[in-house]
């Protein structure tokens, strides 16, 4: 068999046979490479088996020291306890620059910001006009120089943009007729001078202030106003004195099922003095305003034949014109009825000029019309000046103010001072 091939037939023979010797050498070739490739894997074992738990170790006890970390310790995986090669290695991994940023928060620069919003600055709007009347629309900050006290101010800020505006609509209660007539037609044409960011009060006026339903941008509201509470009907029901050729009162108050004649209106003419109260109606609006927004244009348009009853105001004119310039309210006027003829000291023209308002004058309705459009456009476009007093005596509540154009030809309007106490501190 071949078990047996490489047996020695005979002791004379002790060679192998040729076929098979090959066959051995072969064999213990392979079992020579065997042993050796067994002896090679033997011998790594150990060294295997060492490495392994020195691979091992850092991740073991690296989460035993995390306390280290926050004090800047050593956090790497070199497993060195070297206070200097610690350091090293956490100025780049720790995060203590991140958990340092909340001392720099912002309610710091938010302080200092409000300390520049709340300086005290005055502000003057402007109107400026060519002879021709038409508004300059075409003027730059370094043209306008403005004086306080007669020292030259710097501007601080400039602005020719458009501001919306908060109105308060002051009709006159007590006109004659015809005139009275003239501004009920007319009156509805103020709505249509607005623009969609204006919001306006509709009130009236005689021997007593007439609050209207309050502010609204709602145009549709306004002229449902308008014509719920035509001229003379608001007027209150206060019997003019009976007397022996009057008409029968009760208790000071109209008789019942009496009507009265027109020449008493809502207002009485005692000892050749009215009894309209223009000066609280115009102070009254003006407590309307004051709470209106700083971003905003406040006025008063005021249509009357500026009749006024002075003894029988509860605010006097330099009352009323101090709170209108601690608010910034200006006055524009549309002089109507006997106000037309008299133009030089007529108070619609006191309150417009100190308070950097206008006047306008009509007669008839067509102009009414067109002049509230103008009164609009005027306001809502003037040029805004602002600045920061210095060099006047600041111990001083009331302070003058004059606004002057570099280029020729022009007109300018502004109120002529302010209140200190006026200014928002």
């Amino acid at each position: 068999m071949r078990s047996n091939c490489c047996v020695a037939r005979s002791p004379n023979a002790p060679k192998l046979d040729k076929k098979c010797y090959p066959r051995l050498m072969k064999s213990l070739r392979k079992f020579a490479t065997f042993q050796g490739i067994l002896v090679l894997t033997c011998a790594a074992l150990p060294i295997c088996g060492a490495a392994r738990p020195r691979a091992q170790a850092p991740a073991a006890t690296a989460p035993q020291n995390p306390a280290p970390a926050s004090d800047g310790a050593v956090t790497g995986t070199s497993g060195s306890g070297n206070a200097a090669g610690g350091t090293q290695d956490a100025k780049p991994a720790a995060p203590p620059p991140p958990a340092q940023t909340p001392p720099q928060t912002p309610p710091k620069p938010g302080r200092q910001a409000a300390i520049v919003v709340t300086t005290a600055a005055v502000i003057v709007p402007v109107t400026v006009k060519d002879r021709q009347g038409r508004l300059v629309p075409d003027l730059h900050r370094d043209e306008f120089r403005i004086f306080e006290d007669n020292v030259e101010q710097k501007i601080s800020t400039f602005s020719d943009a458009a501001f919306p505006l908060s109105m308060v609509v002051l009709i006159d209660n007590d006109l004659k007729a015809k005139v009275a007539e003239q501004v009920d037609g007319s009156i509805k044409a103020v709505v249509a001078g607005m623009s969609p960011s204006d919001e306006a009060s509709i009130c009236r006026f005689d021997q007593y202030f007439h609050e209207g339903p309050g502010f609204t941008a709602n145009q549709d509201k306004l002229l449902t106003q308008l014509k719920r509470l035509p001229i003379d009907d608001s007027r209150p029901n206060t019997a003019p004195p009976s007397g022996p050729f009057g008409p029968p009162s009760i208790n000071g108050q109209a008789a019942p099922g009496v009507n009265q004649p027109d020449a008493y209106g809502s207002t009485q003419i005692i000892k050749g003095q009215h009894t309209k109260a223009l000066d609280d109606a115009i102070y009254a609006a003006g407590k309307l305003l004051e709470d209106r927004g700083r971003d905003r244009r406040k006025i008063i348009l005021l249509i009357s034949d500026g009749e006024n009853g002075a003894k029988f105001n509860t605010n006097d004119f330099n009352t009323v014109v101090k709170e209108l310039l601690r608010d910034n309210i200006s006055v524009f006027s549309v002089a109507v009825g006997s106000a037309y003829f008299d133009r030089k000291f007529n108070r619609l023209v006191e309150y417009a000029h100190a308070s950097g308002g206008d006047t306008y004058y009509a007669l008839k309705r067509g102009a009414m019309e067109e002049l509230y459009s103008r009164v609009t456009e005027e306001a809502r476009h003037q040029y805004t000046l602002y600045y920061t007093p210095f060099g006047t005596d600041r111990a001083a509540d009331y302070h003058t103010i004059e606004v002057r154009i570099e280029r020729e030809g022009l007109n300018v309007t502004a109120r002529e001072g302010y209140y200190t106490s006026g200014l928002q501190q």
